[in-house]
């Protein structure tokens, strides 16, 4: 059994309501769900955690590895493009993490399109809405190596 930490960024506690022709129109509740049941369904723990302040995200980063997870799926949202401090947070832990994206960066506004992240990410995942979390759980559950305690 593995513990997964889903983080999410800023304004994605909107999701839902905030322009759904980009974002879709499912909440963060929703998805949370579904990635809480994905994750159930295969015999791992997670947990979801939304900020819209940088240094929470960076402590949750830092936090991780005391809390024994295993791996972090991350939406960093604007933080994406901005955050060096979440980026070494990363690097300073080195957890696997995938970086996830509602929609395609590389479709949008020109600065969208640099990411402090995804040199250090085992994947990134970008314009499948919501799908977009959910293969990114599917991603990490793949990428941790069965231990002699997870085989009956």
């Amino acid at each position: 059994m593995a513990t997964f930490w889903v983080l999410h960024g800023p304004n994605l506690n909107l999701l839902g309501q905030r322009e759904p022709d980009i974002y879709g129109r499912e909440t963060l509740a929703d998805i949370n769900h579904s990635l809480k049941t994905q994750a159930e369904a295969a015999g791992h723990r997670l947990e979801c955690f939304q900020s819209n302040a940088e240094h929470e995200l960076v402590e949750k980063v830092q936090q991780a590895p005391i809390a024994g997870v295993d791996a972090i799926l991350i939406n960093p949202a604007a933080f994406t493009h901005t955050s060096v401090a979440l980026r070494d947070a990363f690097a300073a832990t080195g957890l696997p993490f995938v970086e996830a994206h509602l929609s395609n960066p590389y479709r949008r506004e020109p600065f969208r399109r640099h990411s402090y992240f995804s040199d250090l990410a085992l994947a990134v995942i970008c314009g499948f809405g919501a799908d977009s979390y959910r293969y990114g759980l599917a991603r990490l559950m793949r990428e941790l190596p069965v231990t002699a305690a997870d085989t009956p």
